[in-house]
């Protein structure tokens, strides 16, 4: 009987030696989670055996488990290496159908989806119709922007200038090749609506001495007039004078640019809400205006929530999908596929999937990976663990067997 048990010491012995070496082997591994061996006595007893006295009949492997602890984030300089610092589990679809992986070393394909190196697609919740948010109730594949970001008719410009109170009054009539003839003028450049840049200036004349807070401004787009001139009047303490103006709120009638390119005639509003008369120097506080014109992806942006965000050349930001996580009652019970794979089964319970940092999933890390979480030190103990109790089993045959050997000489 020693022989079995001692037999089934060293088969577990195995079993020990071979968890910790296939933990040391992934101990590089992106996203891998160690096991452990967990064992069980083996006390074989018929219903009319007294086990006060029963000797029992080895060890054996009761299970072998997975560790889902955290492992440490490194960062990289990838956009699309991606970390989950909490629960949850990327979720992937491929060939053999819904896959859940801890490793997020993605790249893309030649279709422009976001893959990993088995070419299964990361899975998010799409843009619900609209844009306004998110649809949480059905996951598609992630896919990068493959055309170009639409352009925008600049419809507003906010004109943030200080024209100085102690100008002097031009000569002779307004002509903008003249310089002599006005006072000051700024550009910026507006947009039509297939993205074809167009120059628009505006120039500013003090209209005479004996009005010092009076301004006429005109406005030119590719150099051609459009509108008439518009009066700007200040109040003494600088801030300009609505009533007074030609303005409404600060803002000027809507130009009508017209536009030979086939694009639509351009509808823009020249806003001079933060238009001062200070001090004793022209100023341009601020030129913004909201048309752009077409932009191709010039990157990815990943937040941690898991929002993707295509950026384009044309400074907009195209929201692309949620990342989806998923996490399951018993983690434990989920099969290994290996490549750091598992699939969800009848003990591990149906994924649960969710937003992350939303109840206790956890958040998104953009560029970085989770690496292991073997701690190395440990494992070596375990492995010098097993090799001794391998050891004590053995020497526990030996023993067994020069017993039996005695036994044999009796005479």
């Amino acid at each position: 009987m020693s022989f079995r048990i001692s037999l089934s010491g060293i088969n577990a012995a195995t079993a020990h030696l071979d968890v910790t070496a296939h933990n040391i082997a992934n101990v590089n591994t992106t996203g891998f989670k160690q096991s452990r061996a967990e064992f069980a006595d083996v006390f074989a007893t018929a219903s009319n055996d007294l086990s006060s006295v029963a000797t029992g009949s080895g060890v054996k492997v009761s299970a072998i488990t997975q560790q889902f602890s955290q492992g440490n984030i490194n960062f990289t300089n990838n956009n699309l290496d991606l970390a989950v610092s909490g629960e949850g589990f990327f979720v992937m679809s491929g060939r053999e159908g819904q896959v859940f992986t801890r490793a997020g070393a993605f790249s893309v394909d030649r279709e422009g989806f976001v893959v990993n190196s088995d070419l299964q697609r990361l899975q998010v919740f799409p843009v619900a119709q609209g844009g306004g948010g998110f649809a949480t109730g059905s996951l598609s594949d992630l896919r990068l922007m493959t055309t170009e970001s639409p352009p925008k008719a600049s419809t507003k410009a906010e004109v943030g200038i200080n024209l100085p109170a102690n100008a002097p009054i031009p000569s002779g009539a307004f002509d903008p090749l003249n310089p002599n003839t006005y006072n000051h003028a700024t550009s910026m450049t507006i947009y039509d609506s297939l993205g074809t840049a167009h120059t628009a200036t505006t120039y500013f004349i003090r209209e005479d001495a004996a009005n010092p807070n009076a301004w006429t401004q005109r406005f030119f787009v590719d150099g051609g007039a459009v509108g008439g001139p518009v009066s700007l009047v200040f109040n003494p303490d600088g801030s300009l004078n609505d009533a007074a103006s030609d303005t409404n709120g600060g803002l000027l009638p809507a130009y009508t640019i017209p536009v030979n390119t086939g694009a639509s005639d351009i509808q823009l509003v020249l806003d001079y809400a933060g238009a001062t008369q200070f001090g004793r120097e022209f100023g341009v506080n601020s030129l913004i205006q909201d048309g752009f014109t077409t932009g191709r992806m010039v990157g990815v942006e990943v937040d941690p929530r898991g929002v993707v965000s295509a950026r384009f050349s044309n400074g907009q930001l195209q929201n692309l999908g949620k990342i989806a996580l998923a996490i399951f009652s018993n983690p434990n019970g989920l099969r290994q596929n290996g490549d750091t794979q598992w699939t969800e089964t009848f003990t591990s319970g149906a994924a649960r999937l969710g937003e992350a940092g939303s109840s206790n999933f956890g958040l998104f890390q953009a560029g970085a990976l989770e690496t292991s979480n073997v701690d190395l030190t440990e494992q070596l103990v375990e492995m010098i663990t097993a090799q001794r109790n391998f050891q004590a089993n053995a020497q526990m045959i030996q023993t067994a067997d020069q017993v039996t050997q005695v036994v044999l000489n009796l005479r």
